[in-house]
């Protein structure tokens, strides 16, 4: 074996950054031991791992192709150092969550594992689009997300049910009818979820033939910054029953029932198909009730 796992890392750093002197500062090395360290990496097999564009260097087909593996053998590598040092307990994992479940599921399941497994847990919250951006950029470990996603490089499991229901503050006149028809929706303002997201892709899709006449006044990429509008009679919206319990509980808003509109989805989970499944991805899967093998 000729390459070295500090090769391995610069080469990683590089493609990430798309900038020398960027991985060389995130490494804690010089740019000129980064930069050797790339070139030699190269020479050892007379092979070029990026174009050189200006003072960018993009991963070429051959460095995309050998990105994922590097990254499974680095994860690998780092495990077996973290095992070798602290007797194979649980280490930090990376958890990308949509903002329904970073705000209403994820917290009390990384409570629950940090107890159980003395580990710790980073967790970032943000739209679908960007959680899937994030693990194919191998930023974070998994992702936990509202939306349906498709890339051939992503794993996408299903999770666990959820329900989209509109909703009102219980002064408009909406708050008044046993249910709503499809002329009422047309005639309604709306308050949405940015495109991108999850809450937004599973709206859309229960409105199929309806959108062109929605009249849609704001969209908002805060889930408690839309019920503030929605009660402040700004207009109606659509959200996650979990987010919403709270305040129909409080009566500061109200369901609007929408019977022949289907708004049931799915929450997943996210996993990078060349992703190493260490020690704490498997228990996190496990926490959420997720086989390994799916």
């Amino acid at each position: 074996m000729h390459y070295t796992l500090r090769q391995l890392q610069v080469f990683l750093a590089v493609a990430h950054f798309e900038n020398v002197t960027k991985a060389a500062e995130h490494l804690a090395m010089s740019q000129s031991a980064c930069s050797g360290a790339l070139k030699d990496l190269e020479t050892q097999y007379d092979v070029q791992l990026f174009d050189r564009v200006g003072k960018r260097l993009q991963t070429n087909e051959l460095g995309r192709l050998l990105r994922p593996k590097a990254e499974a053998l680095l994860a690998m590598a780092q495990e077996l150092e973290y095992d070798l040092k602290r007797h194979k307990d649980v280490g930090r994992i990376k958890v990308g969550a949509t903002l329904t479940i970073g705000n209403y599921l994820a917290v009390p399941l990384i409570s629950r594992f940090m107890q159980t497994h003395g580990a710790t847990v980073g967790l970032e919250v943000a739209n679908t689009q960007k959680i899937a951006e994030k693990l194919l950029n191998f930023d974070i470990d998994i992702g936990m997300i509202e939306g349906e996603y498709n890339h051939s490089d992503l794993d996408i499991i299903p999770w666990q049910e959820d329900e989209l229901v509109c909703f009102s503050s219980p002064h408009h006149p909406f708050a008044q009818k046993a249910q709503l028809a499809d002329y009422d929706l047309a005639q309604a303002q709306w308050i949405l979820r940015e495109s991108g997201s999850g809450t937004r892709q599973a709206f859309e899709r229960a409105m199929h033939g309806l959108l062109p006449q929605l009249n849609i006044l704001l969209e908002l990429q805060h889930t408690e910054a839309i019920k503030r509008a929605v009660e402040n009679d700004l207009g109606i919206s659509c959200l996650s029953r979990i987010s919403l319990k709270d305040a129909f509980q409080r009566g500061t808003l109200v369901p609007l029932p929408v019977p022949h509109r289907d708004f049931h989805r799915m929450f997943y989970a996210v996993l990078h198909k060349h992703k190493y499944r260490s020690a704490g991805l498997l228990r996190w899967l496990e926490l959420c009730g997720i086989s390994a093998g799916s």
